[in-house]
């Protein structure tokens, strides 16, 4: 067993005792009182296991370095990922801060519940991570006036920062083609390893070419050159490639829809575009990438990106 399954098992373990604990809090509060310290370290655990399954997600979306990879990196990278978990838990403006105001708005209820019936608990998962952003409603939690999230800027990983800003183009391109907007953005964070390595023009600037489309022969605007990494026969090789440049990240996301809702060639992908899956492999299927392994990195890096969707907005 890895460590990380060790972690995360003594992580569930320890969660579990604290909802057991949280029993304890009914009495409290139909007394008038509430165990804040105790609420508080629940919070903190359960944002902890959440950011914990994050990082664990992006880290199945990160491709390997090869032969170097064994047991031992494997270890370093889950030992890392706990201590980023604890360190990202607790901070001011946090996901923390939203957990504790709804338990205390739960335990609230279950004060009034007591008085005249009996109690229906709090609605926590039972140690499974799966259930927490059900429990957990962070919706309409945002600065005041602002329309902005309430989670300070400098609080934001790279990915939940990619994922903000890229929001309303998204959504502009979920309108446009029918796709939804996690699809597209999980494309954009595959293509350009979230907004890091997308291809730049001569000068070292960006051009904004979030998608990794090629600059064919029928494209008149401009382009950039760069080396890539192609599969031919089922063999990584490195190639030169041209590809479209843009002024924005906006016209991206726009020639990108155009791409897709207009090219006979992706039709079918736009067709089964419901799931996260059928979108991906209808794209491998078009021959979007030539990487065989396409529409499974896809498919995790959408799932990573909804989740990242649900902790930013």
């Amino acid at each position: 067993m890895s460590s990380l399954t060790s972690t995360t098992s003594n992580a569930n373990a320890s969660l579990s005792m604290d909802l057991r604990s949280l029993d304890s809090l009914r009495s409290s509060a139909a007394k008038g009182g509430k165990d804040t310290a105790g609420l508080k370290e629940a919070a903190k655990q359960l944002e902890s296991l959440f950011m914990g399954e994050l990082l664990k997600s992006m880290r199945a979306t990160t491709m390997s370095t090869g032969m170097l990879d064994n047991q031992a990196t494997e270890m370093g990278n889950n030992m890392l990922d706990t201590q980023l978990s604890g360190k990202m838990s607790g901070l001011p403006g946090g996901l923390g801060e939203m957990i504790l105001k709804q338990l205390e708005r739960q335990v609230g209820k279950v004060a009034s519940d007591t008085k005249g019936a009996n109690n229906t608990g709090l609605n926590l998962p039972s140690g499974r991570l799966g259930g927490l952003t059900g429990a957990i409603d962070t919706s309409g939690i945002t600065a005041a006036g602002s329309g902005t999230s309430a989670i300070d800027d400098k609080k934001l990983t790279p990915a939940q920062r990619f994922v903000r800003d890229h929001a309303e183009a998204a959504e502009a391109a979920e309108k446009a083609t029918g796709i939804p907007s996690e699809h597209i953005l999980g494309q954009a964070a595959l293509e350009s390893g979230w907004g890091k390595k997308e291809p730049k023009m001569p000068d070292g600037s960006s051009s904004h070419n979030l998608f990794g489309i090629k600059a064919g022969a029928n494209w008149t605007g401009k382009v950039a050159e760069v080396t890539t990494t192609e599969y031919i026969g089922g063999v990584a090789r490195k190639v030169t490639a041209k590809f479209r440049a843009y002024d924005s990240d906006e016209e991206a996301f726009k020639d990108h829809a155009k791409l897709l809702s207009q090219s006979p060639r992706y039709s079918q992908t736009v067709a089964q575009a419901d799931t996260a899956k059928g979108f991906a492999q209808g794209l491998q299927k078009a021959g979007y990438a030539t990487d065989p392994a396409y529409a499974d990195k896809l498919t995790k890096v959408i799932n990573t990106t909804l989740r990242l969707q649900r902790s930013v907005t």
